[in-house]
C-alpha cells in the first residue's frame, strides 16, 4: 500500500510543479481553527525531529524534491532568507524522500553541491506528505511561534513572495 501511495504521490508531484506565486495566501483564524500537524521528519544523521521541537519561533515549512525544477529555482531565495532571518525564524526544509524517485543521498548530494546551509530534513515515512496533503511541490507554509498557520503557497516562491510571507510572520 505504501509503495502504491508513493507511486501515486510521485505522479501527482510531477504533475504539480507550478509557476511562481505572486503572494502567499494569508490564512485567518476563521479559516484555520487548529494548529499545524506535528509531523516527524529526520535529519541527515537519521535522528527523528518533530515540528513541535521548533516551538517558540515562527517556522517556514517547505516541501521539495531535488528532481523538481521549481523547487530548485526557489532554493537560492530560501538560502538568502535563511542567512538574513535564520536567528528569528526556524527554516524547516523538508525533502519528500520516497526512497525510489528521491533518496536521502540524491537530496543531500544536491544540497551539498549547491552549497546550501539551511537545515534540511527528510520525510522518510511520508508523515509530512500525508499530514499536509502535499499533492504538488514546492509547497510552503508559514507558521507562527505556536504552530498556527499564517499563510501558505502551493507553488514556487519568488524572493518577493517569500519576503511577503516572512513579513506576515514577523509583523
Amino acid at each position: 500500500m505504501k509503495k502504491l501511495f508513493c507511486v501515486f504521490l510521485a505522479a501527482l508531484l510531477l504533475a504539480g510543479c507550478a509557476p511562481a506565486a505572486e503572494a502567499p495566501v494569508e490564512t485567518t483564524a476563521a479559516a484555520v481553527s487548529t494548529k499545524a500537524p506535528d509531523i516527524t521528519v529526520y535529519d541527515l544523521a537519521g535522528n527523528a525531529v518533530r515540528l513541535s521541537d521548533f516551538a517558540g519561533k515562527p517556522v517556514i515549512l517547505n516541501f521539495w524534491a531535488s528532481w523538481c525544477g521549481p523547487c530548485k529555482r526557489e532554493m537560492p531565495d530560501f538560502q538568502a532568507a535563511y542567512e538574513t532571518y535564520g536567528s528569528d525564524i526556524h527554516f524547516v526544509i523538508v525533502n519528500l524522500t520516497d526512497g525510489t524517485q528521491e533518496t536521502v543521498e540524491s537530496a543531500s548530494g544536491f544540497i551539498t553541491a549547491s552549497g546550501y546551509t539551511f537545515p534540511v530534513y527528510y520525510d522518510l515515512d511520508m508523515d509530512g506528505a500525508y499530514s499536509y496533503g502535499v499533492n504538488a511541490i514546492p509547497m510552503t507554509l508559514f507558521l507562527d511561534a505556536e504552530r498556527n498557520p499564517v499563510a501558505y503557497a502551493n507553488t514556487m516562491l519568488t524572493a518577493d513572495t517569500l519576503q511577503k510571507g516572512i513579513d506576515m510572520l514577523l509583523n
